[in-house]
C-alpha cells in the first residue's frame, strides 16, 4: 500500500521539471493526481507535457487527470478545484509548484511581468490555498506545500555576489514564503500542514536549461528532481505536529526525516539528493 494511498492530490505546473517529478512520485504512491500548466502537449520549445505526465502515472498503474488552465488567469482558478473534485474528489493535498521566473535588469522588467509573476508565483497558490482549506479544515486534516526558490533569501551586504536579475523572482517567493508560515499558524490547530519547500541551489529542468541563467555556485550543489519530489512526499505525508511551518531546503529536509531518495516509481533507490547522483533516472521526467 503507497504513503498516499487513496488520497486526492493536486499539482500546478506538472507538465515538466519539479512539478512533473512530484505528480509521478506521488502517483506510484497511490495518490489519484489532478495535475496542471497551460497547454496538454508539448510547448513549442520546451520537452514534457500533461499528456506525458499522466501517461507516466497511469503507466505505473495510478490514476491522473489532466487540467489545462492557465493560473495568471485568477477566473481559472476556482475551475481548476471544480474539476478536481468533479473527478476525483475533495483535495487532501495541493501543492503550488507552478512559477513565472523572468530574470531581468530591475529597470527593464515591464508591469505586464511583474503582474504575472506575482500573479502565478503568488496570488494562485493563495487563492488555490483558499479553495482547499475550509475542507481540510472540516475534514481535520490536509496538506499543502508550497515550492519555493533560494534566491528568496535576503540579500547581505557587500552585496557583491548578489544576483540583481533575481529580484522579482526572489521578492515573489519570499512572499509565498510568510503566507506559508502564517496560514500554517492559522489552521494547524485543523490539523492542516503547511509548509514551504526549495532547493538547495538549484534544479536543472528543462525550463532552466532554457533560462540558462542559472549561476555556477547554483548548480554546484543543485538537487534532483527525484531528491525534490522525495522531500516533497515526505512534508505531505507527515503527522509530525512540529513539522508545519516550515520554510526549509530539500536536502537538509531529507536528513531531518531521515529519507533516502527513489527513482520517480518508488522501487530504486538512488544514492542521494544531488543531481549528478541521481541522472540516470531524469528521462522522463518533465515541470510547467
Amino acid at each position: 500500500m503507497g504513503q498516499l494511498e487513496g488520497r486526492v492530490v493536486l499539482v500546478t505546473g506538472a507538465s515538466r521539471g519539479i512539478g512533473a517529478a512530484i505528480a509521478k512520485r506521488f502517483g506510484h504512491e497511490g495518490a489519484k493526481v489532478a495535475v496542471t500548466a497551460r497547454t496538454l502537449d508539448q510547448h513549442d520549445h520546451l520537452e514534457g507535457s500533461l499528456r506525458e505526465t499522466v501517461k507516466a502515472i497511469q503507466a505505473g498503474g495510478g490514476r491522473a487527470f489532466p487540467i489545462v488552465a492557465d493560473l495568471a488567469d485568477s477566473s481559472s482558478l476556482e475551475g481548476i478545484i471544480r474539476e478536481t473534485v468533479a473527478e476525483f474528489g475533495p483535495i487532501d493535498v495541493l501543492v503550488n509548484n507552478a512559477a513565472a521566473a523572468f530574470y531581468l535588469p530591475f529597470t527593464e522588467t515591464s508591469e505586464k511581468r511583474f503582474r504575472v509573476a506575482n500573479d502565478i508565483n503568488f496570488f494562485a497558490p493563495w487563492r488555490l490555498s483558499q479553495l482547499v482549506v475550509p475542507g481540510m479544515c472540516e475534514r481535520g486534516e490536509g496538506w499543502i506545500l508550497n515550492i519555493s526558490s533560494a534566491t528568496s533569501t535576503l540579500p547581505q551586504p557587500p552585496f557583491k555576489d548578489f544576483d540583481a536579475l533575481s529580484i522579482l523572482y526572489g521578492s515573489t517567493k519570499a512572499a509565498l514564503e510568510r503566507f506559508t508560515a502564517g496560514l500554517a499558524a492559522a489552521v494547524a490547530r485543523h490539523g492542516v500542514w503547511v509548509n514551504s519547500m526549495a532547493p538547495v541551489g538549484a534544479v536543472p529542468t528543462e525550463g532552466t536549461e532554457a533560462l540558462g541563467v542559472v549561476p555556477e555556485e547554483a548548480l554546484a550543489v543543485a538537487e534532483s528532481r527525484e531528491a525534490m519530489a522525495e522531500a516533497a512526499l515526505g512534508l505531505c505525508v507527515t503527522r509530525d505536529p512540529n513539522l508545519t511551518g516550515r520554510i526549509t531546503l530539500c536536502t537538509p529536509i531529507l536528513e531531518e526525516l531521515g529519507r533516502e531518495v527513489f527513482a520517480l516509481d518508488g522501487k530504486t533507490r538512488l544514492d542521494g539528493p544531488l543531481e549528478s547522483q541521481a541522472a540516470p533516472s531524469r528521462a522522463g521526467s518533465g515541470n510547467g
